[in-house]
C-alpha cells in the first residue's frame, strides 16, 4: 500500500493501544476513524467488536462514507459506528480524525445536568468556548437522522460532549485528536475532583480563559511531540499494533 496510507494505519492503530493504556476504552465498544482521502469520505476505522488491545494497522477497515453497500458486506462495521463516523466524515471536513470514547471522567461529566467544562485551571481553560454540547441523547445511534443530528450539533467545533453518553474528539491529524482527547479527559478529571470537594469552584474570567485557550492553540508542535513520545512508550510495551 502507499507509504502515507501505511503510516496512517500505524498511527491510528497506536491510538487504540494508547486508549487501552489510559483506560479510556470500554470492552469491545467505541470507535476511532481517520480520513485517508482528500475529501475526507474514505476513512480507516476499527473492525466490529475487536478489543482496542487487539487492533493492528492491517486489521483496520477502509470505508467509503458514500458507499450505500457498506453495511451489507462481510466486514461491515458496527452499525452505530457507521452512523456516527460515516455522517461526520461525509459532512464535517474538519473531522479528519475522530475519536469517540466513554472514558471515565468525560462520561461522568457528560451525566451532569450542567456538563460544561468550567475553566478552573489551564487544562480546563484549554477548552473554553471550544466544545459543542449535545443535550438530546435518545439512545444508540441507529439511524441516519441521528447521524445528521450529531453533525449539526458538532458544527464547526472539534469536540462534542455527548450528554448522557461520552465524548467525541476530532482533529486534522491523529496527533491533534489524541492530544485533544488526552487533555480533555484530564480536564474532566480535574473538574470531577474539584466538584467532589463540595466547595465552590474558582472559575477563571472569560478573558483569562480565552487567553489560556489561545495560548494552547499557539503552542506549535506540542501535539506531534506528545503523540510521538507516547507512541514510543506503546512500542516498548508491545509493538504489535504496527503489524
Amino acid at each position: 500500500m502507499p507509504q502515507d496510507i501505511r503510516q496512517m494505519r500505524v498511527d491510528l492503530a497506536a491510538v487504540f493501544r494508547m486508549a487501552a493504556h489510559y483506560n479510556w476504552h470500554e470492552s469491545i465498544a467505541n470507535h476511532f476513524s481517520l480520513s485517508v482521502s482528500e475529501d475526507g469520505k474514505q476513512f480507516l476505522m476499527n473492525p466490529k467488536w475487536v478489543h482496542f488491545e487487539n487492533i493492528t494497522a492491517s486489521s483496520l477497515l477502509l470505508i467509503d462514507a458514500d458507499d450505500p453497500d457498506t453495511m451489507t458486506g462481510a466486514n461491515a462495521p458496527d452499525p452505530t459506528a457507521w452512523i456516527i463516523h460515516g455522517h461526520l466524515h461525509r459532512a464535517a471536513p474538519q473531522a479528519r480524525c475522530i475519536l469517540h470514547v466513554h472514558s471515565p471522567y468525560a462520561t461522568a461529566v457528560a451525566t451532569l445536568a450542567d456538563p460544561e467544562i468550567k475553566p478552573i485551571d489551564q487544562n480546563t481553560a484549554r477548552f473554553f468556548n471550544r466544545v459543542a454540547y449535545d443535550h438530546d441523547y435518545g439512545g444508540l445511534a441507529e439511524n441516519d437522522d441521528e447521524g445528521a443530528r450529531l453533525v449539526r450539533v458538532l458544527g464547526n467545533k472539534s469536540i462534542m460532549m455527548m450528554g448522557n453518553h461520552g465524548v467525541l474528539v476530532t482533529g486534522p491529524t491523529v496527533a491533534d485528536a489524541f492530544d485533544n482527547l488526552y487533555y480533555f479527559e484530564r480536564a474532566c478529571q480535574t473538574l470531577i475532583l474539584a466538584y467532589s470537594t463540595g466547595k465552590a469552584l474558582s472559575v477563571l474570567s472569560h478573558e483569562i480563559a480565552e487567553k489560556t485557550a489561545q495560548s494552547w492553540e499557539d503552542y506549535g508542535g506540542y501535539a506531534e511531540a506528545h503523540f510521538d513520545q507516547t507512541k514510543i512508550l506503546m512500542a516498548k510495551k508491545d509493538a504489535g499494533f504496527a503489524a
